[in-house]
């Protein structure tokens, strides 16, 4: 009778376990849907100079960014960066995360910097930059990507587009250009136009897909 009493009671608490914990297969599901990825190639065909592509990959979990990027600074340059996602709003939506990285190759140095974006209904402003310090101080330098976007529907958007950099060489410090992007699903084409008004115009081309 005791044993029998006893069979029963491992019975029961085994099935209260069981109920209180999720499958395997869903913790590890939940688990991964923790991390969101992000993979861009930006491709720069850039009068009087070299062609050549930029890519980056982020990774995100909670509050904690992760980024590589590759001909950003400079070209044969590459750079890792850690930061701390911040978000909030509701009519106004806004995401900041600070970031730090270490930067190697043609230009090597340690780099503060920023991604963050506001979004009001079908306008957002998005902009990121980074001061890469080297040991050499005339070869300090701010760069800088910012976009302003209207978005009239879901899959389609267009807006003006600024940036700073080294990575190229260009007779203007701020450039300027326009943008026109469409998206489907998880996927991003966008084209971008700086100086428009030069002789022979900068273009980017940029493909992006998160997961």
């Amino acid at each position: 009778m005791r044993k029998t009493g006893a069979i029963a009671v491992f019975a029961l608490l085994t099935a209260v376990s069981a109920h209180g914990q999720a499958p395997p297969e869903q913790a590890a599901a939940s688990n991964a849907k923790a991390w969101s990825f992000a993979a861009s190639a930006y491709t720069f065909v850039v009068p009087d100079d070299s062609n050549y592509v930029q890519p980056i990959f982020a990774a995100d979990r909670d509050w904690l960014h992760l980024e590589a990027r590759y001909n950003y600074e400079d070209q044969e340059t590459g750079s890792l960066w850690i930061g701390y996602n911040f978000s909030g709003g509701e009519t106004v939506e806004w995401e900041l995360t600070p970031i730090l990285g270490g930067v190697f190759g043609n230009t090597a140095g340690i780099a503060p910097g920023y991604e963050g974006s506001l979004s009001w209904r079908a306008l957002e402003f998005y902009s990121e930059g980074e001061y890469v310090i080297t040991g050499d101080e005339s070869e300090r330098f701010f760069y800088n990507w910012s976009e302003l976007a209207l978005a009239p529907v879901e899959y389609f958007r267009f807006g003006l587009v600024t940036q700073r950099t080294r990575a190229y060489r260009s007779d203007r410090d701020i450039q300027r250009g326009l943008l026109v992007g469409f998206s489907y699903k998880q996927a991003d084409l966008t084209t971008y136009l700086f100086n428009p008004d030069d002789e022979k115009p900068t273009f980017v081309v940029a493909i992006a897909v998160s997961f």
